[in-house]
């Protein structure tokens, strides 16, 4: 009796490592992921697009939580704060991680600290455009109207500090010019005022761009992106017009709260990585003309220190500020 006893409880000893293997195995239930936009923006869509197919591939839901507001500082700040046990996760975008440092009199979050990048997603250009009857034809057109006649010419914005008013900033400031900033609630409510012929231009993102140019209401003029894009091979870029430094790529990531373990941003970031190439996310980036992205946390990391000091000396230029 005594004998068996032992057996059992020996057996129990060496199986119960096992046991506990099994149950600290990542993940071993439904992750969360944080999106600082709301529902049906890019943000959204796409943290939905890649959640999906993350979830497959570690076999567990990744269930998106929508928490909007700020500029994104809001859901950002959700993720700064949040366990960093691989439970939660979320969408860093260029905003948050590389503008409002510089925007926001105060930050409840450091991006640069309480941020752990995991994975570029993608990065995509923007299109400067007027309406398809306005007599500007050339980005040169803007500049040489904009030079006879200061404070007169305006862009459009889907607020203060997005990549469409950093955008018209930087060309601003790049030609040498003076306009007017018209700022909007959202880009499509901008997009629906330059149609109206409210506002003279505005940088827009090339997919919610891409309808109204192909329908011939708005007249592409150029492209933020160091080359031409493969669906709108005519349209030269911001450099061939003569502004080689308007260059400008939104871009948002996979990131993590401050004090993830090393292993499990790795998980993530190679989990990630297979997922950016599955055909049905090529399609989804691709079709927009964006590009994708992918690569290392470091190579990320990277990314955002650049941006954050080029967009933080845009931002202190022009003297930016919200209200």
């Amino acid at each position: 009796m005594k004998r068996r006893t032992f057996l059992q409880a020996t057996t129990l000893g060496i199986a119960a490592p096992r046991l506990l293997f099994a149950q600290d195995k990542y993940p071993s239930k439904p992750i969360f992921w944080i999106c600082p936009y709301g529902t049906g923006g890019n943000g959204d869509t796409r943290s939905r697009q890649i959640a999906k197919v993350m979830s497959a591939m570690l076999k567990q839901p990744i269930i998106v939580d929508n928490k909007p507001g700020a500029g994104g500082n809001i859901g950002t700040e959700a993720i700064a704060r949040a366990k960093p046990d691989g439970y939660t996760i979320g969408l860093g975008n260029f905003a948050p991680l590389a503008v409002n440092h510089a925007l926001f009199k105060k930050l409840n979050f450091d991006p640069f600290v309480d941020i752990v990048p995991i994975m570029l997603i993608e990065r995509g250009p923007l299109i400067l455009m007027v309406r398809n009857d306005s007599p500007y034809k050339t980005v040169n057109d803007i500049v040489a109207a904009a030079k006879a006649a200061p404070g007169k010419l305006s862009y459009a914005s889907g607020g203060i500090g997005g990549t469409h008013h950093l955008s018209g900033a930087l060309f601003e400031n790049t030609a040498g010019v003076d306009m007017i900033h018209a700022p909007y609630k959202s880009g499509a409510a901008g997009a629906t005022d330059l149609l109206g012929g409210q506002v003279t231009m505005m940088f827009e993102q090339m997919y919610s761009a891409m309808p109204a140019v192909k329908g011939g209401r708005l007249r592409a003029l150029a492209i933020t992106s160091r080359t031409r894009s493969p669906l709108l091979p005519e349209l030269p870029t911001m450099g061939e017009a003569g502004y080689p430094a308007v260059e400008v790529l939104n871009w948002q990531g996979i990131v993590a709260p401050k004090g993830i373990s090393s292993d499990l941003v790795r998980q993530l970031n190679a989990v990630a990585n297979k997922a950016l190439q599955e055909p049905e996310m090529k399609h989804y980036i691709t079709s927009q003309g964006n590009e994708a992205g992918g690569g290392t946390p470091e190579e990320f990391a990277a990314l955002i220190k650049s941006e954050a000091a080029r967009w933080g000396k845009v931002v202190r230029t022009a003297k930016i500020e919200m209200d």
